[in-house]
């Protein structure tokens, strides 16, 4: 009896893990991606960048500011040419 029990069960528990993994596996693919924080940098008055800096990053969307009323922050790799955007809380 325990033979013909464990015989007709497996096939069904195989296929419920496979069903549970299949769900899980599909899950993980839809998180979403963390954006990669840059430090943006202030112009100063010779054109290059200051030492203040400022998190945000680069996908394009709001300006990246401290308050309304600052500068918009860039990149320091691009010598202060590039601006860089908020990022969304």
């Amino acid at each position: 009896m325990k033979k013909l029990f464990l015989k007709n069960m497996m096939p069904a528990a195989v296929i419920a893990l496979a069903v549970g993994g299949a769900f899980a596996t599909t899950s993980m693919q839809s998180a979403p991606k963390e954006k990669a924080l840059k430090w943006g940098n202030f112009p100063n008055a010779t054109g290059g960048c200051s030492n203040e800096q400022i998190e945000c990053i680069e996908t394009p969307g709001a300006f990246c500011q401290v308050d309304d009323n600052s500068p918009i922050a860039y990149d320091l790799d691009t010598n202060c040419v590039q601006p860089l955007y908020k990022q969304n809380p």
